[in-house]
C-alpha cells in the first residue's frame, strides 16, 4: 500500500461579474471579488471559495496570503481539525475548511452530508434578492421577481417605510424578508418595523449597528429579527439571546462548515431560529452552505443567481428552488 502523499495548496483569487449591480446600505458593487482555494494529494482535488468581508476587515489580497501562509504546515499535515485552531473564524477558514470536506468526500467517495453524519440533502426555497433602490425601482424588481416563493428585501434609508410598501404591492403574493445591513437607528427602528409588521414581512436582519444591540433587547418587537453582522461563530450566540429571535448563519463569517454545523446545534439549543445565508459568490461558496440550510427556517442562497454567469456544474436552480450540489462541483 502506497503511503498517502502529501497534500498541496493552491490559492486563486477571481472576479465575476454581477448581473447589473448590487446595492445594500453600505454601497454598491458590479463583481464579486472571491477567493478559492484548493488541496490536492496528486490523485483528488478539493475546493473551497470564500468571499472577503470589508465590514469585518477583510481584504481578497490579506485573505489569499492567509491562506497561503498555510501552505507548508498543510504540507507537513495540518488536517481540518488543526484548522480550527490555527486560524480564526472569517473567510480564509471558511476556503480551507471547505476544501478539506471537498477533499474528504473525493478521496473517500462519499458525500460531505455522509461524511458529517447528516440526511440525504433536500432541494429547498431560496429567497431572492431585492437591491436597495428607490421604491419605484424597487418595485421594478419586485414585480419581475413576484412569480418566486421569497424575496429578500434590502433596506437602508429614509424612505424605508415606502420602499417595504412599494415591494409588497408589486409582489403580493410573495414571502417578504427584509435586511437593513446596520443601517436603522433607534429613533426610526419603531416605525420601520411597524411598516414592516403592516406589509406581513417574516423577519428583519439586522435592523441596528451591530454595537446598539441592547436596543433590540428593551423594545417590544413586533416580528422576528435575526442577527447578521452580530453574529460570527459559536462564541457570538450567548450574547444575542433576549435581542434578537433569529441567527444567520454564513459559512464566511463562521469560517467554515465544520464550525457552522456546530453553530446550528448551539442556536437551536439557544432557542434560536435559523437562517442559512450566503454572500454573492458562485456556486462553489452556495454548495457547503446547503447542509447548514437544510436546518434553516429561512434560506438564503441566491448570490450565484445574482451573478451574469456561473462556474461549470454549478448548482441547479428552478425558480426558487435550489438543488444539492453535483460532486463535479463540491463535495
Amino acid at each position: 500500500m502506497e503511503p498517502p502523499q502529501p497534500i498541496s495548496l493552491a490559492v486563486h483569487v477571481e472576479h465575476w461579474p454581477i448581473a447589473g449591480a448590487f446595492a445594500i446600505s453600505r454601497g454598491t458593487k458590479t463583481q464579486a471579488s472571491v477567493v478559492v482555494a484548493e488541496l490536492t494529494d496528486g490523485r483528488y482535488r478539493g475546493r473551497g471559495e470564500c468571499v472577503p468581508y470589508a465590514r469585518y476587515g477583510e481584504t481578497v489580497e490579506g485573505v489569499a496570503e492567509a491562506i497561503a501562509a498555510l501552505r507548508d504546515g498543510i504540507a507537513r499535515g495540518l488536517d481540518r481539525g488543526g484548522l480550527q485552531q490555527a486560524v480564526p473564524p472569517g473567510a480564509a477558514r471558511n476556503a480551507l475548511d471547505c476544501a478539506f470536506w471537498d477533499l474528504a468526500a473525493k478521496r473517500s467517495r462519499r458525500p460531505v452530508h455522509e461524511l458529517a453524519g447528516l440526511p440525504t440533502l433536500k432541494p429547498l426555497v431560496t429567497a431572492y434578492t431585492i437591491s436597495l433602490a428607490t421604491p419605484a425601482a424597487m418595485a421594478e424588481q419586485a414585480s419581475k421577481a413576484a412569480g418566486r416563493a421569497l424575496l429578500k428585501v434590502k433596506l437602508g434609508g429614509a424612505d424605508d417605510p415606502a420602499r417595504i410598501s412599494a415591494v409588497r404591492r408589486a409582489a403580493p403574493r410573495a414571502e417578504l424578508i427584509v435586511d437593513a445591513n446596520e443601517a436603522w437607528s433607534a429613533d426610526n427602528l419603531p416605525d420601520n418595523l411597524a411598516a414592516c409588521a403592516q406589509a406581513g414581512v417574516t423577519l428583519v436582519e439586522q435592523p441596528l449597528p451591530a454595537d446598539e444591540d441592547e436596543v433590540l433587547a428593551r423594545i417590544r418587537r413586533p416580528l422576528p429579527v435575526c442577527a447578521d453582522e452580530s453574529v460570527h461563530a459559536r462564541a457570538s450566540l450567548p450574547g444575542l439571546v433576549g435581542k434578537y429571535d433569529a441567527v444567520n448563519i454564513k459559512l464566511d463569517k463562521a469560517g467554515g462548515l465544520t464550525e457552522a454545523l456546530a453553530m446550528v446545534k448551539d442556536a437551536e439549543r439557544l432557542g434560536f431560529v435559523l437562517m442559512a445565508g450566503c454572500m454573492v459568490a458562485t456556486s462553489l461558496a452556495m454548495a457547503p452552505a446547503m447542509l447548514v440550510a437544510q436546518r434553516a427556517r429561512v434560506v438564503d442562497l441566491d448570490g450565484a443567481l445574482l451573478l451574469a454567469r456561473d462556474r461549470p456544474d454549478g448548482l441547479r436552480y428552478e425558480g426558487s428552488l435550489v438543488h444539492p450540489p453535483t460532486p463535479a462541483l463540491w463535495g
